[in-house]
């Protein structure tokens, strides 16, 4: 059981991290944003990669600033490989961006996190067992 758990862990992960994968992955994690970025001056650091079709940056509920980072959508998935490849390292507004493809939310399921520590074989570290 632990072990078709993994390796449906690993394909999942696997899919979601390869751009060359069947599933379309156009949402790109932005972090490393300055407090200043706003979406506009986000959406135009991408608009030369690509049709944008979303941008979100996450505020702080309290104090109304950037958690620093945000999401940029892209109606292509070639043109988000191609902002990512662009723009990950790069600085905006004097910040280095870092850039993963975001990973879709799933609520109400079971959220699966693969322990690949000794082989997979789900049993903890020798240092943890008594």
């Amino acid at each position: 059981m632990i072990r078709n758990l993994t390796s449906v862990a690993r394909k999942a992960l696997t899919e979601v991290h390869n751009p060359n994968s069947l599933t379309t992955n156009n949402k790109l994690f932005v972090a490393g944003l300055s407090w200043s970025v706003d979406e506009k001056s986000l959406k135009d650091a991408f608009n030369s990669f690509g049709d944008v079709t979303e941008v979100r940056i996450l505020y702080d509920k309290d104090s109304g600033r950037s958690r620093g980072f945000g999401f940029v959508s892209f109606s292509k998935q070639d043109e988000a490989v191609s902002a990512k490849d662009a723009m990950d390292g790069k600085a905006l507004l004097g910040r280095p961006l870092r850039i993963s493809y975001a990973l879709e939310k799933v609520r109400g399921g079971p959220v699966v996190v693969p322990r690949l520590q000794n082989g997979g074989d789900g049993a903890p570290p020798s240092k943890w067992r008594r």
